[in-house]
This record gives C-alpha cells, sequence and structure tokens, in this order.
C-alpha cells in the first residue's frame, strides 16, 4: 500500500508541475499562486521551477508559528513541482493562435484537479501551501473560505503587480478548481492507517 501510495504522490506532484507549463504556454492568466512564482521570477531572474520550489521551502518557516507537520508528502512537493514545471517547459513551445492557446488552458485545468487529487489523495502529507490553510484555520478559528481567499488574494495582487500574468485563465481557474476537484479527489483519495491521516484542504500551488 506504501508503494501505492508513494507512486500517486509523485506522479501527481509530476503532473501538478506539468499543469502549471501547460497554463504558462496557454498565456491566458495563471492561478493565484503560479501569478506570484511568476512575478517574482520574472524580477529575480530565477526560473520559475526555481521560484516555486523557493517559496515552497520559505513556506514551510511559516508553519512553525501555525503548529503544522511536515509528512513525506510536503517535503516532496517542496522539490518537485518547480522542478517538472521546468522540465516541462523546456519541452513545451510557445503557442500561437487563440484555439490552441484555449485547448492548452482547458487542457492544464482539467490536469491541475487531477493532480491535485492523486497527491492529496495519497494522504502522505499536505502541500506546504496547504498548510497556511489549515494552520490559519486551527489558530484562528475563521472560516475556511475566507482564510483560503485572504491568502489566495494576496498572492494573487502580490504577483500581479511583479508582472505575473493575470487574465481569463484566472478567473476560470478560481471558478472551476473547487468543483473539479470534487469529482477528482474521491477517485484518488486511499485510505489511510490512522498515523498517516493528515489535514486535506487543497490549494492553488
Amino acid at each position: 500500500m506504501m508503494i501505492r501510495r508513494l507512486a500517486q504522490l509523485f506522479l501527481g506532484l509530476f503532473l501538478y508541475g506539468l499543469s502549471i507549463a501547460l497554463m504558462v504556454r496557454a498565456d491566458l492568466g495563471l492561478n493565484p499562486w503560479s501569478v506570484f512564482h511568476q512575478g517574482l521570477s520574472d524580477v529575480t531572474g530565477l526560473s520559475l521551477g526555481t521560484i516555486v520550489n523557493g517559496v515552497g521551502l520559505l513556506v514551510l518557516l511559516i508553519w512553525i508559528p501555525l503548529r503544522q507537520k511536515p509528512g513525506i508528502g510536503t517535503i516532496a512537493n517542496v522539490f518537485m513541482i518547480g522542478t517538472s514545471a521546468d522540465i516541462c517547459l523546456l519541452f513545451l513551445p510557445p503557442l500561437d493562435g487563440l484555439w490552441l492557446q484555449g485547448l492548452c488552458l482547458a487542457a492544464a485545468l482539467a490536469l491541475n484537479a487531477v493532480a491535485t487529487g492523486a497527491y492529496i489523495g495519497a494522504g502522505l502529507g499536505p502541500g506546504p501551501r496547504d498548510g497556511i490553510t489549515t494552520g490559519l484555520l486551527r489558530v484562528t478559528g475563521w472560516q475556511i473560505r475566507w482564510i483560503r481567499t485572504g491568502v489566495e488574494a494576496t498572492v494573487l495582487a502580490l504577483g500581479w503587480l511583479m508582472g505575473g500574468t493575470v487574465g481569463l485563465g484566472t478567473i476560470i481557474f478560481v471558478l472551476t478548481s473547487g468543483p473539479l476537484l470534487q469529482i477528482f479527489l474521491p477517485m484518488f483519495t486511499l485510505k489511510a492507517p490512522a498515523a498517516l491521516t493528515v489535514s486535506r484542504v487543497p490549494s492553488s500551488s
């Protein structure tokens, strides 16, 4: 069972990176966290994947006052998503034509939901950005929708100010990520032993 969990985790994380790369190539708007990552990449000159991994590592520091504990999936998330995004961007050329960009965006949105369902469903620990939401939920007692909205609105605004791509794809992602995840998460959720049970609150990575 652990081999199945690990395989699902790593495949899900790789596919999540691929979904980010597809959204970048579609060039119609990124998800909130990717807007932040892209903006920071533009400002620093570092690759998008390097920024994704670096931000994930820094976010783990916020877990300390929130009393969050990382799992195998948390550590793998930090190093795999950005790396896979960079690798996929090397092989995905820029797109020319709105219809092709639209198809690429649709594929990215669907793949993102599948990938998120897979890595969260493996039950080996939430991603670094997920942990901010679950930690604030426990510490503050606020409603999760306001915490999630506040976090993502903040990173979206910062990313936009730094030059990240905000567009129709961003709006579509915000509106569809929840419903799509509701479809795919149950498909991939594995029944975990008590020792592996974690809080599962998805994020837009």
